[in-house]
């Protein structure tokens, strides 16, 4: 792979990555040369290669301009306008290339910003183009002339009069806005358009750091790279305090025992191909200071994702970000990403706002979370639990709260989003793609049909367990079956995963089938039936993962009619010797106990659902 030229590591400072400030810059200056061998004659459009999104080519080559401008301008901003490379100017040909005539089918132009369900993407790109704008006033926008800023500010309106996605877009318009008014062109219009972002997601904000992307009950990375890094930094940019760094404060002692040993976020939700932005809001907490996070934490979270996806292979043979998690890998990518779409990832050389004699890069690197002790932690506003080994450092999220289904929506199969429904994600293994088993997954099959897992409904969590239940959904025949429902429940300790299903009212000829996790080699994967399961085996998912390009599912399955319990452990490891396994007994039909090999125990008990521990 063509790696940005990078310098010495410094293993005295960041003795965890050896990586510093200068590597940041190093990267930041790579990928933002790479990607303007490919731009249009006067800079308005990056033609990055590649297989056009949805949007359209015209919108993927604005995206190719505004993703890359804003690293470039973190970049320059955090140096004090210092261009060792002439970035600046380039930028400013392209604005000027680009507003001069939107619409026109030409080289240059831009496409105009419309409503989201129209051509919308360039309502995401007016955002970054604002916010460059705004981290680099001093050094361009501030040398324009006055009838090329008039047509810029022309062109970046479109996003305050045109409809957002309902959903973290509304941030755009506010993020266009906030531009507008630092400049001294705020009026009614931008106020409005700050206004109701603000009004929205205070709606969407669930409580203990953590924001739904939109209405329903949506949590995933966009808590971090959209829904607190846009209303955080504006807050910085004009020198506020306000409610928002609080909010990040708080999510941040979450989102830090969600990486890795190996410094991998979570393989879990939508635009995962932005790779390392996942830790763009740790980098903006360091920024702004609102972060429970000691300096030399951050910067190992924030060098060890940088480093993770440098070293496996994220950089094409071009010097670009391909799509995909390592290597290219077209199932990780939505309908709505492009060639240039990765360069999201930009988001995250926001840490490069904290000057050279900032903590955050003088401070020695300390270990992350996963390093220092084994964690099981219940989060439970999006109802997730986090459980994670230091022996091999692999993180592990059991998802019972985040769906991505909005209210309005009906469970249809044919909605079906790896990247949500399964019931636990890790640093270490994705999601089986469409048309091979899944992973991680409870099946009701009935008349041959499987079923999936679409709107989640919380029943609860406590400090290393947590519960939900589910309607199965079928993608063909009567999409449900009368009263048929799955009660979830995982419980965590050290390496080991109880999982316990209660399957209610499944019609006669009915069948289950529970998978782990999907692997290749290491880390290892288990699954051992404890009750209620008739068979057990392994199953090829021959199209792989985003880690592997071929994988095996462990599958437990049974007969069912009516309502059943199953219990089964489960396991993801790379420990040579994890720990003895627990022992479990079920005395009847509705308790489960759970003898730990430490000496606790632990009751589980339906209708009500209990969990205790003694």
């Amino acid at each position: 792979m063509s790696m940005p030229r990078l310098p010495a590591e410094d293993r005295r400072l960041s003795p965890r990555t050896g990586y510093t400030r200068r590597h940041w810059e190093a990267v930041a200056d790579g990928l933002v040369e790479a990607a303007w061998r490919w731009a249009s004659p006067r800079g308005a459009l990056l033609h990055l290669p590649g297989r056009p999104s949805s949007n359209g080519v015209r919108s993927d080559g604005l995206e190719g301009y505004a993703r890359t401008f804003l690293a470039a301008a973190c970049r320059i901003a955090g140096a004090g306008g210092d261009d060792p490379h002439g970035w600046l100017p380039r930028y400013a040909d392209g604005i000027r290339a680009g507003v001069r005539t939107p619409g026109r089918d030409d080289e240059e132009s831009w496409p105009v910003i419309l409503d989201h369900d129209v051509a919308g993407q360039p309502m995401v790109e007016s955002a970054s183009v604002a916010l460059g704008l705004r981290l680099t006033r001093p050094w361009l926008w501030d040398r324009l002339d006055e009838p090329t800023q008039d047509r810029v500010e022309d062109w970046l309106r479109g996003a305050l009069r045109h409809v957002p996605s309902p959903n973290n877009w509304y941030l755009f318009p506010f993020t266009v806005a906030g531009f507008l008014e630092s400049v001294g062109r705020g009026d009614a219009e931008t106020a409005h358009a700050r206004a109701r972002a603000l009004e929205l997601l205070d709606t969407w904000y669930r409580g203990d750091g953590w924001y739904s992307d939109g209405d329903g009950r949506a949590f995933d990375h966009y808590n971090g790279w959209a829904l607190h890094l846009y209303p955080v930094l504006d807050a910085h940019l004009t020198g506020k305090v306000d409610v928002h760094g609080e909010r990040l404060r708080r999510h941040l002692a979450d989102l830090a025992l969600m990486f890795g040993g190996d410094g991998a976020p979570l393989h879990f939700g939508r635009s995962l191909t932005y790779r390392f932005a996942a830790a763009s809001a740790i980098g903006l907490g360091a920024v702004t200071g609102d972060t429970p996070l000691v300096p030399g934490v951050s910067r190992r979270l924030l060098s060890g994702a940088l480093r993770h996806f440098l070293d496996h292979g994220a950089v094409d043979l071009t010097g670009l970000l391909s799509i995909g998690w390592h290597a290219p890998h077209q199932p990780t990518a939505q309908h709505y990403s492009g060639p240039a779409s990765p360069y999201w990832a930009s988001k995250a050389f926001v840490c490069l706002l904290a000057p050279e004699d900032h903590p955050l890069w003088m401070d020695e690197e300390l270990p992350a979370p996963v390093e220092e002790r084994d964690h099981v932690v219940a989060l439970p506003t999006p109802g997730l639990l986090i459980q994670s080994t230091v022996a091999d450092g692999i993180v592990r999220v059991h998802n019972h709260g985040s769906d991505h289904v909005r209210p309005d929506e009906g469970e249809s199969a044919a909605g079906d989003d790896p990247h949500y429904g399964r019931q636990a994600y890790s640093t270490r293994t994705g999601p089986t793609a469409p048309g091979n088993i899944a992973d991680n997954h409870l099946n009701v099959i009935v008349d041959g049909i499987g079923s999936v897992r679409r709107r989640i409904r919380p029943l609860g969590a406590g400090p290393d367990w947590a519960a939900s239940w589910h309607r199965p959904v079928f993608v063909s025949g009567s999409p449900m079956r009368p009263g048929l429902r799955v009660e979830s429940v995982t419980v965590a300790r050290g390496p080991w995963e109880l999982r316990v299903h209660r399957v209610i009212a499944a019609p006669c000829g009915a069948r289950v089938e529970l998978t782990g996790w999907a692997t290749s080699g290491t880390p290892r994967s288990r699954l051992f039936p404890l009750h209620g399961w008739e068979s057990g085996g392994e199953a090829p998912a021959p199209y792989g993962t985003a880690f592997a390009t071929t994988v095996t599912v462990p599958r437990l399955t049974a007969d069912v009619e009516g309502s059943a319990l199953f219990v089964a452990l489960a396991i993801l490891t790379a420990d040579p010797a994890p720990p003895s396994s627990p022992v479990v007994e079920v005395p009847d039909g509705d308790r489960i106990l759970v003898h730990w090999r430490d000496g606790r125990h632990t009751r589980i008990a339906f209708d009500p659902l209990v969990v205790n521990h003694s």
